[in-house]
Parts: structure tokens; sequence; C-alpha cells
């Protein structure tokens, strides 16, 4: 008879993938080795999944070679699997020695320490400029490939 009156709840099964673990505010994090701090990074948000973290306002360090290499932009995924660094929105790359590039999306793999970008950049070493349509870059061996390239090198003037 109450089932006339009432239709019962149909409740549907629902199987989450994609879960946070927990969520962060204005945090930094640490990753040291034998040798010391390896890798720092902070960011105003991080959401921590099984397998990456999520950052908005990234600002990566990785300390793992002879030479800093600093990352910061809009929103950072960082993956476990391969230690790499997707960023996206105002990406800036900053390296101890001077070298500095600018783009809207980049990858790092930790790695290979190879710094990707398919998108348009701008990159700078002391007042030489130079400009492309696609990047790689070889943090460990200081090599750099690119496309479309237009460079403005300064010639030092003899005295």
């Amino acid at each position: 008879m109450i089932f006339v009156g009432f239709k019962p709840l149909d409740i549907k099964e629902q199987e989450f993938v994609d879960v946070p673990l927990f969520k962060l505010v204005s945090f930094t994090l640490h990753e040291f080795d034998n040798k010391g701090l390896v890798t720092l990074m902070k960011g105003s948000q991080g959401i921590r999944y099984k397998d990456r973290y999520k950052v908005l306002d990234i600002d990566y360090t990785d300390n793992s070679k002879e030479y800093i290499a600093n990352m910061r932009a809009d929103e950072g995924l960082y993956k476990d699997i391969d230690d790499s660094v997707d960023l996206k929105g105002n990406v800036f790359y900053n390296r101890e020695d001077g070298l500095i590039f600018q783009t809207d999306e980049a990858t790092y793999s930790k790695k290979t320490h190879i710094a990707k970008t398919k998108a348009e950049y701008v990159m700078y070493r002391g007042l030489n400029k130079a400009t492309g349509t696609k990047l790689v870059y070889n943090n460990k061996s200081n090599q750099i490939k690119s496309k479309n390239i237009t460079i403005n090198y300064k010639l030092k003037e003899k005295k």
C-alpha cells in the first residue's frame, strides 16, 4: 500500500575513478635526496591525486643538475609517473646562467632535463633575443632546437 502513494528511491551505483586525495592552499613542497634539495614546488592552490599534483600559480625549481632551472606559470600539472611538469598560461623559464624563455605552454621532464613547447616563444640570453614557433631545450647538454627562428644577436664592440 505504501508503494502506491510513494515511489521508492532509485539509487544508482557510481564509480569514482579520479578522486583527489587532498587539497592544499598556499603550499611549498620540498624534495630531497642524499645530496640535498632536488625540487622545490610552490603554488597558491594544489590538488593531490594518486599520481599527480594539479597546481595553480606554480613556481617549480629543479636543482638536480649543474644549473638551477626555475619555471613559473598560471597552472601546472606535476606527474609522478615520469617526473614531468606540464605548464600552461604565462610560462616563464629561467636558468641560473641567464637563459630565459617565455611562452604560453611548455613541458619539462626532470628525467631528461628537456623543456619543450610547440607554441610561439621568446628567448633571451643577455642582450640576445630569439623568437620561434617550436622549442626543445636540453638543460643538461645546453642544446637548443627550434623552428621558424628570428634571432637578434648583439656583437661586442672592440675597443
